[in-house]
């Protein structure tokens, strides 16, 4: 099982390699779209990337209630126990 700051460091990682993001703005509190400047076509390929990464299957439901960086962290975390 994965610690949430593991999961932190590779959602990071994941962003800042799929969106080309400065690594000092991708921290837990950063809103994905306000901060990161995400639309949803950049969260559709975050899912997929984090579905290719953990083998986890994400619903729509559960994409739509991520708003921030901590979101996609504690929602990985919670599919992994």
């Amino acid at each position: 099982m994965q610690s949430k700051e593991e999961i932190l460091a590779r959602v990071t990682e994941i962003l800042v390699k799929s969106f080309d993001l400065n690594p000092a703005d991708v921290h837990p509190t950063a809103h994905l779209i306000d901060d990161l400047d995400l639309d949803s076509i950049d969260a559709i390929d975050l899912a997929v990337g984090l579905e290719k990464e953990t083998g986890l299957e994400m619903s729509e439901k559960e994409l739509r209630s991520i708003q921030i960086v901590q979101d996609v962290v504690d929602m990985v975390h919670r599919k992994l126990k």
